[in-house]
This record gives C-alpha cells, structure tokens and sequence, in this order.
C-alpha cells in the first residue's frame, strides 16, 4: 500500500514538474522578441549607387529590404519591424509624395508596422503633409501605423488653431495617428510611442505645430500606459538623433531621464551604430540612412521583467540580396509617373546622362563630418555661380559668392555615368513658392564684413552645427581650429573668374548665391554664437531681405531657379575629353583648389595672428574678469589683514 501510495505521489510530482517545465518553457518563448528596423530612408525606394566603405557600391532599395524582412518572418511570423522617420525627401521619388504618398505606402508594402514623422515629412508645409497622409488613406493599401506622443494639440487649442493646424489635426484623425499603440507579438505586449526630437523641430521651417518637451512627454506617455494597459515592453520611435556629446545627445537624453523605456529606434541624425548604446536597461540602436542597412535585433525578458538585447546586427541591402518582386513593380510604378508629371517641365528625364564621372567625391557624410575643403561641396557651388550667370534675368550683376551648406548636400557622385536622378539625389530638399518640388536658389547681399563672418561661421560654428559647415565658391578663407572660438579665422578673400586673390572692402555689397534652405538657417546660427555672429541678407539697394521668397532666381521663363536644376546644367555643360560623346567631370574636382585651408598649428605666433575684433571682445572680457578677481581678492587679503593686526593688538595688551 505504501509502495503503490509512493508510486502515485511519484507520478503525481513528475507531471506537475514536466507540466511545470513546459509551462516554463512557454513562457520563456513567450519573453522573447525579434525586430527589424529602419531610418532616414529619404524617399530611396530604389536602389542606388553611392560611396560606402569608401567604394562605390550600388545598395538599398524597398524590394530588397521586404526580401530580408520576408526571410526573417519565415523564421519567426511575428517580427516587428519598426521605422523611425524622414522616410521621405530623398530622391525623385518625392515628387509623387503629395499625390501618391508613394513613401509611406512602401513602408507598409514592406511589411513595416509602426513608423514615426521625422522634420522632411514637413517639407511640403502642413498642407502636402494633410494631403500624403488623407491619400495614404485613400489608396486603400496597407500602411503602419503612425505614433508620435509629443504634439501639444491642447495647447494648439487653447490659443486658438490656425488653418494649418485644423488641417493637419483632420489629416492625422482620418489617418489614425496615435500617441502610441499596442502591438502582440509572440505573445509579448508591446507599447510603442513616437518622438518627434528638438533639433528635428530646429529643422522645419516655421513648423505649424506646436510640441512638448521629449522627456516630458514621454513621461507622461508611459505614465498613461501603465495606468491604462498591461505591457511587457516599451518601446520607442525616435526622431531626435544621437550626437558624439553625450549631453548633448537627444535620444540618450530620453534614456537617462525614462528608463522605463526597454528600446529607442533612432532616427534623425543619420547614424550607424555598430553597437547598440545603453543606458540603465535601455537600448539606442540605428541603422544609418537610406536603407543601405536594415537593422535586426532580437530581445529576451529578465527575471526583473527588463529586456535584454542578445542579438544584433546591421545587414547590408547590397547586390547579393535578391529584390521582391511585388515590391519592386509597385516602385516602378510610382517612378513612371516621375518624367511626364515633374522632369518634363524641366527638360529632363530620370535616366538622361549628363556627364561621366572617374572622380571619387567626398561622401554626404564627409561634408558634415570633416571639416576641410570636400570637391563635392565645391562643385556644387560652382554650379550655383554658373547657373545663375547663364539664367538670371532679373539681376545681371556677376556672383561674387556661391556658398552650400553641408545640410543641404544630401547624396555624392559614384563614379560612372552621372544621370538626372542622381543630381537630384544630391540636393533633393523642399519645395518653392510655386508649388513645385525642390528649393530654388536665392540672390542676396552681403557686405565684405559680412563675408568675414560667414567664414568665421563655418571655422567656429559648424562643430556646434555641422550643417553650417559651408562651401562656397568665390569666398576663401584659411583657419585654425586651435585658435580661440569667434577668432579661428587667419585669412579671407575673394577670388576672381582668373582665380586671382581680390581683397575684401568691409563696406562694400557682394552678391551672394544660395538656396531657399540656407536662409532658414541663419537664425540658429546667430543663436549658437549669442548674436555675435549675425549676417542680415540684403537686396543690391542695401534694404534688409525680409521674405526670402522675394529673393528667389527666376529665369527668363518666369521659372524658379532649383538649386538640383542649377548642379544639372552645371553637369551638363563639361567639356567632352574621351571622345565618347558625354561630357566628363574637370579633374581639378579631384584635387584641392584652396578654397579653405586648414592651419593645424599651436604655435604662439600662429594662434595669435590677425586677430580679430572678436578676439579683442573676449580678450577685454577676460581682463574685465580678471580685474574684477584681483580687486575681490585684493579686498579680501587687506580685510584678512586688518582681522590678523586686531588679533596681534589684541594678544599684546
């Protein structure tokens, strides 16, 4: 009896344990979470050639992209694939934005699930946004959701809401924008929420909405999360970017002040982290920008209940991984409509070669990064000087000075044949008052003491503002980045058509060329150098530019003048030197002409030569401070004086 009783109980143990353990099991394979992940795809639903690597490479493209995410779903069904921003303004794709919401209908064809605005879907003004998202809509095809938790509508409310405002707030009602959404992905509950970061807000032009404070809003997102639903992991579309200054860094910001965050996809700053950053038990991760890589990750769940990332890795969409073909018919469809509703007007088509290349040009990312003389920043000035002389009819006065800025610069020139699309590629920002895409370029003018400043802007400003690092033809300027900041600059002048050295008048007006972008800058750099740094564009007669849109080039077709048009003509007019037929890009591109020399020296006399006003400002400033310490100081010591005679008197009686 008690034999068989022990055998019962035995057996009893045994099935409570191997229930228990395949219980376990459950749940461990419950805890565990696949995602893929992208960013900053600008519009490239095609592949295309570029430098990475230091190489020319043809890589991305939507197609190949769902073949990589279609391979993991055979894997595990319930991947999530998360985007986090810029997915548009990129290529000539863009022009179908508005219209076709082509971007935004590839993200969901490529089985993207949750995405996030980033500051180029603002790029068409509030009113192309309301009309992507109500087409995306209309088009009937599968499309992410949309999360972003920080838009201040009651606020918006509050103060009464502008035209655009109700437009937008419409738009994103008949879309479905949400604060966040909740997603079950093998049997994990997840929270998304989107960002939309304060150096993206920094970047749209007169944006129309008005939004809280990341972490402020984050905060209180998650905080209504908890209250509201039962989750196992947060996670986070971002648009705000990492930078090399931690404190600076927005999305490392969001992780130190909300941990509770378990994953930020992050999106606007173009990085390619080759190691996801960590902060507490959050995770930063990116992917770079036009999907030259698709992001993949997978997560597992702690005892504590926090997520821990095991595996990671940022996969090439290269030559050796084949295109879907359904994917891939859908974005040529959008790309026929491309020559008879945009290039056309122009005189353009897509695939029109108008030079052939063996010039290897610095990357986008070079003209943001170093801070040097970059040929691909300068051939894009000279195309401004160029252009502007061949179809301005309005002002017949010669250009002193083209100037490009690194933000603007948005894709290189892989060598080969260099053909419309990828002209447009490389400056493919905005739209002009015509309605009609692509920012024009713009006539002002600058006094000499003005110039100085620009080039001070450029050696002291673009490390705190890499898109204020300027190109520029006509304007050349030596400097040292050893040198105290506001007084880097050591030398500047002019150049003329003969390349001959002119020196600059203070008092005297140049004529500046520009694009519309470069105007909207201008505010943030006064801002980064507290006012001392300040240019004011003029009209020839010396009045203040106070609507940019009143300086735009028109050519004698009563056309703006787009600055991706102005580079096309430039391309197009190069001499023939092969014999082939097609003209090849001039080989002074593929050597330094000059045109800002660095001065990397901490010799005494090197730091202290030519001086500038700035330096005598923070010089007398200093003294001030100075004199100001040595008389406290010197207050002190005779008080300290005049306590220690007390004592002596005081001991002696």
């Amino acid at each position: 009896m008690k034999k068989r009783f022990c055998i019962v109980v035995l057996v009893t143990i045994m099935a409570i344990a191997g229930c228990l353990a395949i219980t376990g099991l459950a749940n461990s394979q419950e805890k565990e979470v696949d995602v893929m992940f992208l960013h900053d795809t600008h519009s490239h639903l095609n592949e295309f050639a570029t430098v990475e690597d230091e190489k020319t490479q043809v890589l991305g493209g939507f197609a190949k992209i769902k073949t990589l995410i279609n391979e993991q779903k055979e894997d595990n069904p319930d991947t999530l694939v998360l985007d986090a921003g810029d997915f548009s303004m990129g290529t000539l794709i863009q022009v179908m934005y508005e219209e076709e919401a082509s971007e935004i209908r590839m993200l969901g064809e490529i089985g993207v699930d949750v995405a996030t605005f980033g500051n180029h879907e603002y790029d068409y003004k509030a009113k192309g946004l309301a009309n992507m998202l109500n087409n995306a809509v209309a088009s009937g095809d599968k499309l992410p959701a949309m999360v972003v938790c920080n838009v201040d509508w009651a606020k918006m409310k509050e103060e009464g809401l502008t035209e655009d405002q109700k437009l937008l707030k419409a738009a994103f009602a008949n879309y479905g924008v949400k604060e966040y959404i909740i997603l079950e992905k093998n049997g994990v509950k997840i929270a998304v929420t989107g960002i939309f970061g304060e150096d993206c807000l920094d970047c749209v032009p007169n944006c129309p909405l008005v939004f809280k404070k990341p972490v402020d809003a984050l905060k209180e997102t998650i905080a209504t999360i908890r209250k509201k639903e039962k989750v196992d992991m947060i996670a986070c579309v971002s648009h705000s970017g990492t930078w090399d200054d931690e404190d600076k860094s927005e999305d490392e910001i969001l992780a130190k002040n909300v941990p509770e965050v378990d994953l930020i996809i992050s999106g606007h700053t173009h990085t390619k982290l080759e190691k996801p950053i960590r902060h507490g038990d959050t995770y930063i991760v990116s992917a770079g920008e036009y999907g030259k890589y698709l992001g993949s990750l997978s997560m597992e769940q702690k005892k504590d209940a926090r997520w821990e990332l095991n595996d990671y890795e940022l996969i090439l969409v290269d030559k050796n991984v084949k295109a879907d073909a359904e994917a891939q018919a859908k974005a040529d469809s959008f790309m026929e409509k491309v020559d008879s509703k945009y290039l056309e007007q122009f005189g353009y088509t897509a695939e029109q070669v108008l030079c052939t290349n063996d010039i290897e040009f610095a990357t986008s990312g070079d003209v943001g990064s170093k801070h040097t003389e970059m040929n691909l920043g300068s051939i894009m000035a000279d195309a401004y000087t160029y252009s502007v002389a061949k179809f301005d009819t309005t002002d017949t006065r010669p250009v002193d000075v083209a100037v490009v800025p690194a933000g603007v610069i948005r894709d290189t020139y892989a060598k080969g044949n260099v053909t419309t699309e990828n002209v447009f590629n490389s400056f493919s920002l905005g739209i002009g008052k015509d309605g009609i895409a692509g920012y024009p370029l713009i006539s002002i003018y600058l006094t000499g003491a003005e110039l100085k400043i620009a080039a001070e802007i450029d050696a002291s400003i673009s490390n705190f503002m890499s898109s204020a690092r300027l190109y520029t033809d006509g304007l050349y300027w030596n400097y040292n980045p050893n040198r105290m900041i506001l007084n880097k600059v050591t030398d500047v002048y002019l150049c003329d058509v003969n390349e001959k050295r002119v020196e600059i008048e203070n008092d005297k007006l140049y004529r500046v060329v520009t694009d519309f972008y470069t105007s909207q800058m201008l505010g943030g750099v006064t801002d980064l150098s507290y006012g001392l740094l300040s240019v004011v564009p003029k009209f020839a007669d010396g009045t203040p530019v106070e609507n940019y849109e009143d300086a735009v080039i028109m050519t004698g077709g009563g056309k703006e003048l787009k600055a991706w048009v102005a580079i096309a003509e430039y391309m197009s007019s190069f001499e023939d030197t092969d014999g082939d037929g097609i003209g090849n890009v001039p080989q002074k591109y593929a050597t330094k002409e000059g045109r800002k020399v660095v001065e990397d020296s901490k010799k005494v006399r090197d730091l202290l030569k030519n001086p500038n006003k700035y330096f005598f400002i923070v010089l007398g400033i200093v003294l001030v401070v100075i004199a100001i310490l040595a008389t406290i100081i010197f207050v002190i010591a005779k008080v300290v004086q005049g306590v220690i005679r007390k004592r002596k008197r005081k001991d002696a009686n």
